[in-house]
């Protein structure tokens, strides 16, 4: 069969113009000039033809018909007419019946002033209506979920919302109900809208049906200031749009970057904006003294640290931290600590991630847009829609909609379960039997095996929990890699993980992605810096483990909290407690800074500019709305004035600058300037290395040895989307939403233990938590599923042996 044609011609009012073959009507005429008025129509929704606002006139056999241009796709020699009589007269009529039921509250709408409605009607309408008739009414507005608000007078039916629950977020909470005159969309009976993915509906509904709280009567689309920007909430970085009013951050919107997000946004991204304006955000330079915090001067707290760290020798002091913020402050962290502090041990991760080399630079990378092209998948990590929710929507749609097959290995059910072709559940501990067994496609996973074998395939690995050992995750990409046509995509969670490691916060990393080891990368590095540290440094564990005993004295802590984050809450009390010095680069008195003798307060959201790495090495431009809180600082500004005072001078005179030199500096980097990613193809940011740049360490995975965990039961704790970390826990939108704290059993082991659903227990790991008992049967038997750092759940740990005492109900 011959290939079907690029492009077609089509004649669109009078004028020949040639369009992408098979594209909706509505989509052609707008790429050619011809805006179309439309309603239902998203572009990155299935086209449903609802509201009929998009009629047009095109030409066939039989005459001309008024068709929806939305479902319409163009075809060679069609003949389309966007402003005939006929057309303006139907599209007239369709708004007038639009309007017939819908309240002209414009001035008490927050969609007033950016509504499709207000602005269509005035286009394309017919300027009044006919109808004097008393309108619909319905009670409004109504909560369907801790964050919306629905006010169906409003809404004109036009079935986006449902189509984004249905088909993008896969969670169809919300549905239309009766008939006729009396449809409204509704969600189930005491079933909330309780989505990740909710504030989507708010930002597409094109009538303000859709409310979001925490923006409701705060300003009008005209009052507002707005910047493109990252989220930093995960390793996705997805594009948004910051909006400001009188120098507060009221809305974030997504924006459709077509190479991450496609415009979606968990309600994570979406409403964690508010925690800068908490009223216990650390504002001012804290110094301890006599036990308690006192607020001092910036020159005053400078100068101690300055004298304290200066006072040790350079390899008895470690930094943790870095992932939190941007490029450039993780850049200023890893140059002051490796050349003026003189220490090789720094870690942007906290005991909870990957072998460095392998998350920074591994070989061959999987691209987020790979996934549209991918025959299967395969998810052997965390659930993606708790640690990493946009790119669940992005292996749903592969899945949904684009025919890759997806093959999930987890210790229980993930979001992604019911949409997946193969799905393996395991006890923690035997993933290495398991891996072993899947790679020679024994007994039942022979079928497995061979929709593996059918590439391209995309490998996205990390870790399923936080009790798992990190080289499992590494064995299982040195397996993928060698599947057909493969690559591999490291996951992790924490902001700016990956732009941390490549500007060498890590033990084993330079910036630039170079090897601690590579003597011409050291070198270069030297000419640019003075001397280095030699070799290798200690990981955060290992850094704890070394204060804990005496090997290390002082400690820098940048936006870490490992009491909370390390899965052996114990070795980072223990490690903190020892220490001679701590000072912490912090918003708020988290767990880990409450025992720093000072702390700086840094500048967080929207009140930094600088660039950000995300999970697939792109790199994206973040920029600054509002100024910082207080007396806050970035995180570059406040190292360099201690390296002045450490008898060092960085020379930073803005963030700008400390880009221009990680250009200079790290060969991954070369040619990434800030005005490249401002305008024009660096919008949506770069995959590195670009052509300007270079990548000196390529890691191929290792098939790394994994001992087998045995035990009577075995304990899964991982992360959810909302916990109980310092950043939610301060943001007033969403601190409510984390999940109730609960120990889940298999109802075999429920059964043995005569436990029954709400009864309690404690288990006992590295510390100690009573929880009631939920039955899950999706988990293997033997295996007990506690939530990660819920505030109940905090210091039982994830490593250890797992003790289990029934509090009402038998002991075991």
């Amino acid at each position: 069969m011959a290939d079907k044609p690029a492009t077609v011609t089509i004649n669109l009012d009078g004028v020949d113009v040639d369009v992408a073959a098979g594209q909706p009507l509505i989509e052609a005429a707008q790429k050619a000039g011809t805006y179309i008025p439309r309603f239902c129509y998203h572009s990155r929704l299935e086209p449903a033809g609802m509201c009929r606002a998009c009629l047009v006139e095109v030409e066939g056999p039989r005459g001309t018909a008024l068709v929806p241009s939305c479902t319409t796709p163009v075809g060679d020699g069609m003949v389309v007419h966007t402003k005939s009589d006929t057309v303006e007269k139907a599209q007239a009529g369709v708004l007038e019946f639009l309007l017939a039921n819908h309240p002209l509250d414009c001035p008490v709408c927050d969609k007033g002033g950016e509504c499709p409605l207000q602005d269509q009607a005035f286009a394309f309408g017919a300027g009044e209506s006919r109808y004097v008739e008393e309108k619909r009414h319905f009670e409004k507005p109504i909560d369907i979920s801790d964050l919306i608000l629905l006010d169906r007078e409003r809404c004109i039916l036009c079935s986006r919302c449902t189509r984004f629950s249905e088909d993008i977020s896969g969670d169809p909470l919300i549905e239309f109900k009766d008939r006729g005159n009396y449809v409204q969309v509704i969600t189930f009976p005491d079933e909330p809208f309780a989505s990740y993915f909710s504030g989507n509906t708010v930002q597409i509904c094109p009538v303000g049906a859709l409310t979001a709280k925490p923006y409701r009567f705060k300003a009008r689309p005209w009052d507002l200031e707005a910047v493109e920007s990252v989220s930093l909430v995960d390793t996705i970085h997805s594009k948004v749009s910051v909006q400001a009013s009188q120098n507060e951050i009221i809305r974030i919107y997504g924006v459709d970057n077509d190479a991450t997000n496609h415009g979606w946004l968990s309600d994570k991204d979406r409403f964690v904006h508010d925690h800068i304006y908490a009223e216990d955000r650390i504002t001012r330079p804290l110094i301890r003294e006599n036990g308690d915090f006192r607020e001092a001067t910036w020159a005053e707290a400078i100068s101690l640290v300055g004298e304290r760290l200066g006072s040790f020798d350079g390899a008895k002091v470690a930094g943790i931290g870095g992932a939190r913020s941007t490029n450039e402050d993780a850049y200023a962290f890893s140059k002051f600590l490796r050349s003026v502090v003189g220490t090789p041990h720094l870690d942007a991760q906290v005991g909870d991630g990957l072998d460095a080399k392998f998350a920074a630079a591994v070989t061959p990378r999987a691209e987020i847009g790979d996934l549209e092209t991918a025959k299967t998948i395969l998810l052997w990590g965390p659930d993606l829609k708790e640690e990493l929710p946009v790119l669940y929507l992005r292996v749903r749609r592969a899945a949904t909609h684009l025919g890759a097959k997806l093959v999930i290995v987890h210790p229980r059910r993930t979001g992604l379960d019911g949409v997946a072709t193969h799905s393996i559940t395991y006890r923690p501990g035997t993933g290495p039997d398991l891996l072993r067994k899947l790679a020679a496609g024994d007994g039942d996973y022979a079928a497995v095996r061979d929709t593996l074998s059918e590439g391209p395939v995309v490998a996205l690995v990390g870790r399923a929990g936080l009790g798992e050992d990190p080289d499992l995750a590494e064995a299982v990409a040195a397996f993928a890699v060698d599947l057909p046509d493969a690559k591999v995509m490291p996951l992790l969670r924490r902001g700016n993980v990956f732009g941390a490691l490549d500007m060498g916060v890590a033990p084993t990393l330079l910036p630039g992605r170079v090897d601690v080891d590579d003597a011409s990368g050291r070198s270069a590095l030297e000419a640019a810096w003075g001397s280095l540290p030699e070799g290798p440094g200690l990981d955060a564990t290992g850094i704890l483990t070394g204060l804990a005993e005496g090997e290390l004295g002082a400690l820098v802590l940048n936006g870490a909290d490992p009491v909370r984050d390390h899965p052996t809450p114990s070795v980072a009390r223990a490690g903190l407690d020892s220490a001679e010095f701590i000072v912490a680069f912090e918003m708020f008195m988290s767990d880990s800074a409450a025992y720093a003798d000072v702390i700086f307060p840094v500048a967080g959201l929207g009140e930094v500019e600088g660039t950000a790495t995300n999970i697939e090495g792109r790199v994206q431009k973040i920029n600054r709305i509002v100024p910082p809180s207080g007396m806050a600082r970035p995180v570059w500004s406040i190292i360099d004035d201690l390296a002045l005072a450490m008898g060092s001078e960085f020379g930073a005179a803005s963030a700008e600058a400390v880009g221009d030199e990680i250009t200079r500096v790290a060969p991954a980097y070369a040619g990434v300037a800030w005005d490249r990613l401002s305008w024009g193809e660096g919008r949506d940011g770069f995959v590195l290395p670009t052509a300007d740049g270079s990548q000196p360490l390529e890691y191929t995975p290792v098939d790394r040895s994994v001992p087998i965990v045995s035990g009577h039961r075995i304990l899964h704790t991982a992360r959810v989307l909302y916990d109980d970390g310092v950043i939610v826990r301060h943001s007033s939108g969403i601190a409510g939403l984390a999940p109730a704290a609960a120990a889940h059993l298999h109802p075999r082991d429920a059964s043995v233990l005569a436990l029954a659903e709400g009864d309690l227990i404690t288990l006992t790991v590295d510390g100690e938590v009573t929880l009631p008992v939920v039955i899950d049967p999706s988990l293997v038997e033997g295996t007990v599923y506690v939530p990660f750092n819920l505030a109940s759940t905090a210091g039982l740990g994830a490593v250890g042996t797992l003790r289990i005492d029934a509090v009402r109900g038998g002991d075991a």
